[in-house]
């Protein structure tokens, strides 16, 4: 696991890194970018995905709520190609339980996650309206998992957390002007498979 995903980053940086000496562009003063998008399927989605269904012969859940992955990102570029930053990702969710078998709500249990990566853009293909890009991020997660019992015999819990994050998006697409564009990207990550969000350069 540890050897393919090293694979993929060095793989993907190489290769964007000889498509931005090669990558045909307009020569534009855009110093610095900030963006804002939602995503789906977070690295996050799926530990709360895998959690569930490891509980699920003792516990059955209810009323999900979900939010995020919300992420904010910035980046300065020292070159027109590339960007050095960092991205920040919220992301929540809450859902009622019962034990299994008992058919009485007994308690609600949500977590909650703040990821901060140190991350790398590429921008491979730059013109006045419209662009592509690779994008690589590594930092930490802080995971806050809160149980609240409907009981009041029972001690609520709160369990924190760090662990490794990461993401890698394979291809960014963006459109509009060359201040303000919309974007979408594919990859795998913190922020999810897939993203959409608006970017502001200046």
């Amino acid at each position: 696991m540890k050897k393919t995903f090293g694979f993929c980053m060095l793989s993907v940086l190489l290769a964007c890194t000889a498509f931005s000496a090669q990558a045909g562009g307009y020569d534009y003063d855009k110093k610095h970018e900030i963006a804002i998008s939602f995503g789906a399927m977070s690295n996050s989605n799926w530990i709360d995905l895998y959690e569930d269904i490891t509980v699920a012969g003792l516990v059955e859940f209810g009323d999900d709520s979900f939010m995020g992955p919300l992420s904010v990102e910035y980046f300065y570029h020292p070159k027109s190609w590339l960007g050095v930053g960092g991205i920040f990702v919220y992301g929540n969710k809450s859902q009622d339980f019962s034990f299994r078998g008992e058919n009485v709500k007994a308690g609600e249990f949500s977590n909650s996650y703040l990821t901060l990566m140190p991350s790398v853009k590429l921008d491979w293909l730059r013109k006045k309206n419209f662009g592509m890009y690779s994008k690589l991020g590594l930092g930490a997660t802080l995971r806050m998992e809160h149980t609240d019992y409907d009981k009041a015999t029972d001690e609520d819990r709160n369990d924190n957390t760090v662990h490794v994050n990461y993401q890698i998006s394979l291809l960014g697409l963006e459109a509009g002007s060359p201040t303000v564009r919309g974007f979408v990207e594919l990859g795998i990550g913190e922020q999810g498979i897939g993203q959409i969000g608006l970017r502001y350069k200046f």
